[in-house]
């Protein structure tokens, strides 16, 4: 197998591993399924892909041998399925095991607004902020029926750990912003 990891991007990788999303390379998704799937998952903590980008990716990724492609007739339609390859559920892991994550990125709409705070006043600001907490509020409990949805069962641990893990960025992101209300002037 030839080394792809250096042309992979880590969208790439993300779609790799929605397709074997279970810890197996054995089910297969078409290009809107798997958009639907990375809607679902990725959307609390990394950016879903737009619907180009995802066909994008596949044809590259199916250029690589990582994934293979295999027409599905439905009716007067013809969909491509896509199923990771060995060669890709080995690229993935050798990328999730081998490679440091990069530090995040923090960009962040409401703290570069509160950046500029002096420009509208601490009372635009509180309603800022305020709606920011509405908006923690509601994406929390999306992801808290994700969680429910998951459960306990041993082959979807991780993702119920990424879960906790934005569950808890929601709260305490929550207690941040609930404090810089507090210490807002007037």
């Amino acid at each position: 197998m030839r080394a792809v990891s250096q042309d992979l991007s880590t969208t790439s990788y993300a779609l790799l591993g929605l397709l074997a999303f279970d810890g197996s390379s054995s089910s297969s998704l078409t290009g809107y399924e798997l958009k639907q799937r990375a809607d679902r998952t990725l959307r609390f903590y990394w950016v879903a892909p737009a619907m180009s980008q995802v066909y994008t990716e596949l044809d590259r990724l199916a250029r690589l041998d990582l994934v293979t492609a295999s027409a599905e007739q439905s009716g007067r339609r013809t969909a491509q399925r896509y199923q990771i390859t060995p060669a890709g559920l080995e690229t993935l892991q050798r990328w999730l095991g081998d490679s440091r994550a990069e530090f995040p990125m923090l960009k962040h709409p409401t703290a570069l607004r509160l950046l500029m705070g002096a420009l509208i006043g601490p009372d635009r600001v509180r309603q800022l902020l305020q709606d920011y907490l509405d908006q923690l509020a509601e994406r929390r409990d999306d992801l808290a029926s994700v969680r429910t949805m998951l459960g306990d069962e041993e082959r979807l641990r991780y993702p119920a750990l990424v879960a906790d893990w934005g569950l808890g960025y929601y709260d305490s992101e929550s207690t941040i912003v609930r404090d810089l209300l507090e210490r807002l002037p007037g």
